[in-house]
Parts: C-alpha cells; sequence; structure tokens
C-alpha cells in the first residue's frame, strides 16, 4: 500500500502531465470565445428601429436646392439624392450642433383639422439644414426654433404633402426618427488640398447620421480619425494624396460600414466616391 506521500508525488505528477494541454485548451477557448463574441458583435448589432413618436411643430422656408443644405455641409440636395419635397431643417435642440445631419423623420400633422390633408399621410424627410434661433421674437410667436422648441422648417414642396394650403404657417406634428432608405452606397466628396482635407459624407442608410470617420491609407496614412468641421464635413490635415483609400463610418446606432480601397491611389480633389452602405 502506497503512503501518503507517494500518493502525494503521483498526484503531483498527474497533474504536471496534463497541466499544460489542459491550459492551451484553456487558451484557445478563451480565445474563440472572445473572436465569437466580436463575431456577434460586429455581425448582429440591430439594424436601427423607429424610435417613439413625439410632438413638435413645422413651419415651411423657400428656396432652391443649394440652400437647404449648408448647415450640414451638403452641396445640392437635390442632386445629393435627398429632394426638395423630403428636407428638413431642425430647430437647435434637434440639430445638436450638427450631429443629426443625416437623420431621417416620419412627420405627420397631427391635431389641426383646418389645415392637415386627409388621412393624416406621413412624411418622409432627412435633416439636411440647420433652422437657426430669432432671440428677437417669443418662442410661440416668430421664434420657433428657439431652444427649447422642437421644431421642423420644412421646404414648401414638403410642407404641402401634410396640409392643405401653405397659408397655415404653423402646425403641430407628429414625428419620430426612422431608418433611411437611400439608393446605392454611402458617398464620399473629397475637397480641399494636400495639407488640409475635407471629406463629405453623404446619402448614408441606417441611422443616417455619422458620429465619426476614419480614413486610411494603402502606404504610410495608417487609420486616422478625422475631425468633424460641420455637419458632415468631415477634416484632416494627414498626407492622404496618392494612397488608395479605405473609409470607415460609425453611425449614431454604434453600427459601422468600412468602405475598403474605394479611392484609387489616382484620386482627385472633387471627386466622389462610392462606398458600403447600412442595410
Amino acid at each position: 500500500m502506497a503512503s501518503p506521500l507517494q500518493a502525494l508525488a503521483v498526484s503531483l505528477l498527474l497533474l504536471i502531465a496534463v497541466l499544460p494541454h489542459n491550459a492551451n485548451a484553456w487558451k484557445r477557448g478563451g480565445h474563440h470565445h472572445h473572436a465569437e463574441r466580436a463575431t456577434l458583435l460586429k455581425h448582429h448589432r440591430p439594424k436601427f428601429k423607429p424610435g417613439p413618436w413625439k410632438q413638435a411643430s413645422a413651419t415651411f422656408y423657400e428656396g432652391g436646392s443649394g440652400t437647404f443644405g449648408g448647415a450640414c455641409g451638403y452641396e445640392d440636395v437635390v442632386k445629393e439624392g435627398y429632394g426638395l419635397d423630403s428636407t428638413a431643417a431642425l430647430s437647435s435642440v434637434l440639430f445638436n450642433n450638427g450631429q443629426t445631419c443625416g437623420a431621417c423623420y416620419e412627420i405627420k400633422c397631427w391635431n389641426d383639422p383646418q389645415w392637415c390633408n386627409l388621412g393624416r399621410p406621413s412624411l418622409f424627410v432627412t435633416a439636411t439644414n440647420h433652422c437657426p434661433p430669432n432671440y428677437y421674437q417669443a418662442n410661440d410667436n416668430g421664434g420657433w426654433c428657439n431652444p427649447p422648441r422642437e421644431h421642423f422648417d420644412l421646404a414648401k414642396p414638403a410642407f404641402l404633402k401634410i396640409v392643405q394650403s401653405y397659408t397655415a404657417g404653423i402646425i403641430p406634428v407628429q414625428y419620430r426618427r426612422v431608418p433611411c432608405r437611400k439608393q446605392g452606397g454611402i458617398r464620399f466628396t473629397i475637397t480641399g488640398n494636400p495639407y488640409f482635407n475635407q471629406v463629405l459624407v453623404w446619402n448614408v442608410g441606417g441611422a443616417g447620421d455619422v458620429s465619426s470617420l476614419q480614413v486610411k491609407g494603402s502606404k504610410k496614412l495608417k487609420w486616422t480619425l478625422m475631425k468633424r468641421g460641420w455637419g458632415q464635413k468631415w477634416q484632416t490635415d494627414a498626407m492622404m494624396v496618392g494612397e488608395s483609400l479605405t473609409f470607415r463610418v460609425r453611425a449614431s446606432d454604434g453600427r459601422y460600414s468600412t468602405s475598403w480601397h474605394i479611392a484609387p491611389k489616382t484620386w482627385q480633389f472633387g471627386q466622389t466616391f462610392e462606398g458600403k452602405n447600412f442595410r
């Protein structure tokens, strides 16, 4: 019969023999678990869903296709696919210093039978501009976009979709955030010069509003976080010229879209490139 000391020695030898294998298996299992979790987070992040209905007000303003996207950095809302009948300027509270540019909303005329179109049709708009406050007028008498009011200043063609006549002036509305449904991919328009690059991000699906933009080159340029200039115009002084460019967009709901090598090494300022959109 083995002594307690001998039994302990045998147990230790057995433990040493199996420990490296088990440790490696545990290590591999841990890596596998983390990789699997990362994959799930990447591929199973939920799509952007409509938000709750809220109350606000709406008016209209007139102008051309080049005047409805200034505060967001858009050049021409018609050429860029937003359309005059589906754009809106947001009051300061909703605009959030340009961070909401590109977000999409469903709007209904509400609780105004004199002016609301019959059947209360929905209007779908993209946030493309800012309705600045007017502190010389009261919030309920002309200063419709003053904080803390939630207000939509619509292009005239859009306004007429939900009211019987533009003489309605101001109307109460119900609104909610909805997913943006865009044709084709995200567009990246590069302007500036070799020492000051600007990229306008537009035609973004899903949440619609971009919270960060990164650029990566094919040679020296590592992943670089660009700074928001205004609206959806992003800036960097990193050297982008002469490299094939990849862009990574992060939307406000935390989802990412990476468009690999969409700008060739020979890209020029003023050109627009199409990348991968959110679904």
